[in-house]
C-alpha cells in the first residue's frame, strides 16, 4: 500500500486521452492504495460546480467510485481555483487548503500547487489574490454558466499563445527566498507541489522538495509514498 500524488491534469472537453488515462489509473488504483492527493489543477478550468459540461459526468462519476473505496483529497490550482462544496458532492473528494501539512510513514510531507511559490511573477500575483477574494468570486459565479465559459476559454487561448511565444520562463518558477519562508515556517518537512511543469526532486537545506510531473496527451507520472520514501511511478505511455 501506498499514498499517491498527482497534480496538473488540465482534464478538459478535447483532451480524450488523457481523460481516459485518468479513468484507468483510477480503475487501477481504487482500493489498492492507502490515499490519492491531487493537488491541483486537476481540470483544464473549472467555472463553478454548476457547470453540466457532458465531459465531466465520467470523471466526476470515477471520483465517486474511487472515492467510496479510497481516501481523495483535491487541492485547487491556478486553473480550477472555483472548486467548492459542490465539487465535493459530486466526486466524493474532500477539498485541501493550500498549503495542508500531513504525516504519513513517518515523515512530514508538506502539500502544495505551487503557483504561490512563483512569487517573480508579479502579475500573476496580483490576479491570484483577487481571484482567491470571495467578493470577487461571488461576482464571478453570478454570471451565466455560458459567459463563464466563453472568459476561461478566452484565458485559456491567451495562455496557450503566451506558452508558444515563450515557453517556461524563469518567473514561472518558484522563487527559492519562497520555497525556504515555507519551509521554515513548517518546520521543514519535506515539500511536494506542482504547477511549475518541471517536475525534479531538490535539496533545501535539511529539507526536500518534489514537483510532480505534469499530465498530458496519454502520459503523466505521480509520486509514490510508502515505508521505502518517496519515488517516481510514470504513467500511460
Amino acid at each position: 500500500m501506498a499514498i499517491h500524488f498527482i497534480s496538473d491534469l488540465h482534464l478538459a472537453d478535447d483532451t480524450p486521452a488523457l481523460n481516459q488515462l485518468f479513468l484507468d489509473t483510477l480503475a487501477a488504483w481504487r482500493g489498492r492504495i492507502d490515499a490519492l492527493y491531487i493537488l491541483g489543477d486537476l481540470f483544464e478550468y473549472w467555472v463553478g460546480d454548476d457547470d453540466d459540461s457532458p465531459y465531466l459526468d465520467a470523471p466526476l462519476a470515477a471520483l465517486r467510485e474511487f472515492a467510496a473505496a479510497t481516501p481523495l483529497f483535491v487541492m485547487r490550482g491556478n486553473r480550477d481555483f472555483l472548486l467548492g462544496a459542490g465539487f465535493e458532492a459530486r466526486s466524493g473528494a474532500k477539498l485541501l487548503e493550500d498549503p495542508t501539512l500531513i504525516e504519513a510513514y513517518g515523515q512530514r510531507i508538506l502539500l502544495s500547487h505551487g503557483d504561490a511559490l512563483c512569487t517573480d511573477d508579479a502579475a500573476y500575483q496580483q490576479f491570484r489574490a483577487m481571484s482567491r477574494n470571495p467578493q470577487w468570486q461571488q461576482a464571478m459565479l453570478a454570471k451565466p454558466l455560458a459567459e463563464r465559459h466563453a472568459i476561461a476559454r478566452h484565458a485559456r487561448a491567451q495562455s496557450e499563445m503566451n506558452k508558444r511565444q515563450t515557453g517556461l520562463t524563469a518567473i514561472s518558477d518558484v522563487t527559492e527566498t519562497a520555497v525556504r519562508e515555507l519551509l521554515a515556517a513548517h518546520r521543514w518537512p519535506t515539500l511536494i507541489h506542482g504547477h511549475t511543469h518541471r517536475p525534479a526532486h531538490h535539496r533545501h537545506d535539511a529539507s526536500s522538495r518534489w514537483v510532480i510531473q505534469d499530465w498530458h496527451e496519454a502520459s503523466g507520472g505521480c509520486l509514490l509514498l510508502d515505508d521505502a520514501g518517496i519515488r517516481v511511478l510514470p504513467l500511460g505511455r
